[in-house]
């Protein structure tokens, strides 16, 4: 699955480049693609960007976690704010939708702050079929701070989509201080692996 995604991604930035341009990639793709041999023959120069320019044209909503009623749409600016800002409103949740979860299997991704444990909580569904399950599962137990108790992993055979909650603080990187854009670079990086990780199980 993922790469073919990146195959793709990669097939789309190299048609929409003139024969001069660089091909614009981010770090995850870039490596993958070194990895599989998937820039063999590309003649373009390659350029790799910024992590925080991954999710500038993303979908932003803020709503009530209580509710789920709709507090407002953000621009990118609002990624600059620190993650602590949901630790401040804690009724809040972020939702984000972007072109980058394809690439991962994933539909969108939620972001708040758990009231009870004072973690930053990730929710997101994963679209894999039902036999990954071990294989998720190993790869969460091995790559979670906290094992079994850092995240919640069940199958809804209506969507045929895995619903996914971790928490970020379980994940390596993760840093108290670190921005909205800092938190979501993270959790991209830590499904991408995911990906590649299921990948090489199959």
């Amino acid at each position: 699955m993922l790469k073919k995604q990146v195959e793709q991604y990669l097939a789309k930035k190299i048609n929409e480049a003139s024969a001069k341009d660089a091909v614009e990639l981010h770090s995850e793709e870039k490596e993958y693609a070194d990895r599989n041999g998937l820039l063999a023959g590309v003649e373009h120069p390659i350029r790799v960007l910024p992590a925080e320019y991954r999710f500038n044209g993303a979908y932003l909503e803020r709503g009530d976690k209580e509710t789920e009623e709709f507090l407002g749409e953000e621009s990118a600016d609002f990624f600059k704010q620190p993650i602590s800002y949901f630790k401040k409103h804690k009724n809040e949740f972020l939702y984000a939708e972007s072109e980058w979860w394809e690439i991962v299997g994933v539909d969108a991704v939620s972001f708040e702050a758990d009231d009870v444990f004072g973690t930053y909580d990730v929710m997101l569904g994963l679209k894999l079929q039902k036999k990954y399950d071990p294989v998720i599962k190993s790869y969460l137990k091995e790559n979670l701070l906290g094992n079994e108790e850092g995240f919640d992993l069940m199958f809804d055979s209506n969507e045929g989509i895995w619903s996914l909650n971790f928490a970020l603080n379980g994940v390596e990187g993760y840093q108290e201080e670190m921005t909205i854009s800092e938190a979501y670079n993270l959790i991209y990086s830590f499904l991408f692996s995911l990906a590649e990780w299921i990948e090489a199980k199959k």
